[in-house]
């Protein structure tokens, strides 16, 4: 499995369709709240097992904290430290550009997965999309 920096179109379009399969199809995003006017102006990357993308993710910088977006794979490679390899090619982005916090809304059911990063909750429960969020961050 290899996760890059999205360089080209071909990249950024197989990110996009790793994000609709997992946001719109799986988890029923509506198209208009996944795919929004911050995609324009992110760092996008996309994770491939061959050929085929698995995984995606995006990166903002917003007043020098990071802020990790869209991180998903496809059903079939979750659990298999796919999502650990995208986190951590983000993560490298950040340092490489001397980002100091990083920040990210977590649906619950993804809390573990990111405690184990060492990131840590720092807001109340909310809904984004319909589906239950926390912030959390990390310090680089």
């Amino acid at each position: 499995m290899e996760v890059k920096v999205v360089k080209n179109e071909q990249e950024l379009q197989d990110a996009f369709s790793v994000r609709k399969t997992v946001f719109i199809e799986e988890q029923k995003v509506s198209e208009e709240e996944e795919m929004d006017q911050f995609d324009d102006t992110a760092v996008h990357f996309v994770q491939y097992d061959g050929n085929q993308p698995i995984g995606a993710g995006r990166f903002r910088t917003i007043d020098r904290v990071g802020k990790v977006e869209r991180i998903c794979v496809i059903k079939e490679k979750r659990k298999t430290g796919a999502g650990k390899a995208i986190m951590q090619k983000i993560e490298e982005y950040a340092k490489k550009h001397e980002i100091p916090v990083l920040k990210l809304n977590a649906q619950t059911h993804a809390i573990p997965f990111y405690s184990g990063l060492g990131y840590e909750i720092i807001s109340e429960e909310f809904l984004d999309a319909g589906i239950p969020h926390r912030t959390m961050q990390k310090l680089m």
